[in-house]
């Protein structure tokens, strides 16, 4: 009898261990859930190359970690080129762009949309703070529009490529459709 008392007791240890995780990730995921989008002040710099936001045209981009404070960038290349780079190992917990749609492209501002529910604008007339860019929109219509209008593809946060992100550094088109 004693045999089954130390295995329920096991199993309670391993149970209660177990629930004990669940309750940390759980804690841990509410609090990623929870971030919030930044606004950009005056003073507020690009994590790549120290440009203020605020003195370029074209969405900008904040990058949240789990740990420790945001990124900013000044053009939605830089994130990009941030978050699928191979060396990117810090824990991200949320990424924000701004909705093109309802924020003026030569001083955006406000407007914060979730990066990886947005769509982008590939391959546009339009340039950002570094040349050519992306554009994002948090719905397609806004989008389609945009694209009809300044020339471009409209593609998914998981279709953005590091090939397309390098293109602007090569003079070479983004979304097959030539620099302007």
């Amino acid at each position: 009898m004693n045999i089954g008392f130390n295995i329920s007791r096991r199993a309670l240890r391993a149970c209660l261990g177990g629930v004990a995780i669940l309750g940390l990730l759980a804690a841990c995921s509410q609090q990623l859930s929870k971030v919030s989008a930044l606004e950009a002040e005056d003073g507020t710099a690009c994590a790549l190359d120290g440009m203020l936001l605020k003195d370029y045209p074209g969405p900008k981009a904040q990058m949240h970690y789990a740990e420790g404070e945001p990124d900013f960038y000044c053009d939605l290349m830089d994130l990009f080129s941030m978050l699928l780079a191979p060396e990117q190992k810090r824990t991200v917990a949320a990424v924000f762009v701004q909705d093109m749609g309802k924020a003026e492209w030569e001083h955006p501002s406000g407007n914060w949309i979730d990066a990886k529910s947005a769509l982008y604008v590939a391959g546009s007339s339009k340039t950002g703070a570094m040349g050519a860019t992306l554009a994002s929109f948090a719905n397609r219509a806004d989008a389609e529009a945009f694209a009809a209008k300044e020339g471009g593809k409209v593609v998914r946060f998981e279709q953005v490529t590091l090939e397309m992100v390098q293109a602007r550094d090569s003079g070479k088109a983004h979304g097959g459709h030539g620099m302007h």
